[in-house]
């Protein structure tokens, strides 16, 4: 939108925080930026280091006259030692595209000597790049509102994107469903659901038919298209799925949500980064953290809207994660039971395993690691 929004306008209901987050995560992935609005005269304009070109970071730099700063989500900033529970603005005059982004997300950045507690309009502006699947190191700067260089840049304001995620998350309808024979496991109906924020395509495997009225079986997985697809002996993704889809036969029927939510919701170019970090010696979380990202940026509204469609609210989860377990349960479904959902321990995968067991409190009996299957 190329002009200024009004107050009525800033105010207006949640579906337009939608569409205007959508648009403003778009122009973040071809490398432009967008403008958060501050409704005083006064705006923030940013950048996402992930997919602004060197020339793209000089005229940035230059429309600010080198006022321009790096902001750095809290994770990243821990990782810089500072302590900035808000994130970190960090000034960036005089430093080139190469410098910013070895301080935005590449190992080994020196400490910033300089840098003051973010605000809620660069948290606004990260929270965007995450949506457009990019990594959360912004360049931000504040204008005039009325700015003539900005004025065709795609407009929202503080708060949009937690109107527009209370707004749409839960919003799905399904789009097309259909029985597919799977090896192992015999017909499966698969039923493809469509919504949420950026409209992204979810699957539910319904395997068998679970009576609906009872506690039904469910898996709830995240996409990994390494381990699922490929299988990478990184991680124990692959062994869930298909275990998962054996276990719900064997339980007489259950349903398991396909989620669109590679390397724990960061994408899949985030998740090859932080498979570059493990390759250096770093654990999956802290190489998450090194690339700006928490311990785990997944959500789980979908998993419950698309359990709400297939009228089931009562679940045996299989899961040994305690995270996914609360989340559902704050989403009103009731996690009546869990079944522990294990895979095959490899050389390559341990770590991976403890690291989940010790620092993102999954249910894992680590002392069985070495001797057995766990997941």
């Amino acid at each position: 939108m190329s002009e200024i929004l009004s107050e009525k306008e800033m105010r207006d209901e949640p579906a337009s925080a939608a569409i205007r987050c959508e648009r403003a995560a778009a122009e973040l992935r071809y490398g432009r930026p967008l403008r958060v609005l501050y409704g005083n005269g006064r705006a923030l304009v940013a950048l996402a280091l992930d997919t602004v070109t060197r020339a793209g970071y000089d005229s940035f730099a230059a429309a600010l006259r080198n006022r321009h700063l790096l902001f750095l989500t809290p994770p990243r900033a821990g990782v810089l030692g500072i302590d900035a529970p808000q994130g970190a603005l960090v000034p960036l005059a005089g430093v080139s595209h190469e410098d910013a982004c070895h301080t935005g997300y590449l190992r080994g950045a020196v400490i910033p000597q300089t840098w003051r507690a973010g605000t809620a309009p660069a948290r606004e502006a990260a929270g965007l790049a995450r949506l457009a699947l990019l990594l959360p190191a912004i360049v931000v700067g504040e204008i005039e509102a009325d700015d003539p260089a900005f004025a065709d840049t795609v407009t929202i304001r503080p708060g949009d994107l937690a109107a527009a995620e209370k707004a749409e998350t839960g919003r799905f309808s399904v789009v097309a469903e259909t029985d597919v024979p799977l090896k192992d496991i015999g017909l499966a109906r698969f039923v493809v659901f469509r919504g949420g924020l950026a409209q992204r395509d979810q699957i539910a495997i319904v395997v068998g038919d679970p009576d609906r009225s009872k506690v039904v079986p469910v898996r709830v997985h995240s996409s990994c298209i390494t381990g699922d697809l490929f299988g990478s002996l990184k991680c124990d993704c692959g062994d869930q799925l298909r275990n998962g889809l054996k276990a719900l036969k064997k339980k007489g029927g259950g349903v398991m949500l396909y989620l669109d939510q590679e390397g724990r919701g960061t994408g899949i170019a985030a998740k090859m980064r932080a498979y570059g970090l493990q390759a250096q010696g770093l654990d999956t979380i802290d190489a998450d953290a090194e690339l700006g990202f928490g311990a785990d940026e997944r959500r789980y509204e979908a998993a419950a809207a698309m359990l709400s469609g297939l009228e089931i609210a009562r679940i045996d989860l299989l899961t040994n994660n305690p995270r996914k377990i609360a989340f559902l349960r704050a989403c009103g479904i009731d996690v009546v039971e869990r079944t522990s959902l294990t895979g095959t321990v490899t050389a390559e995968n341990e770590n991976y395993l403890r690291t989940k067991a010790a620092k993102a409190g999954h249910m894992i009996d680590i002392a069985s690691l070495a001797a057995g299957p766990s997941s």
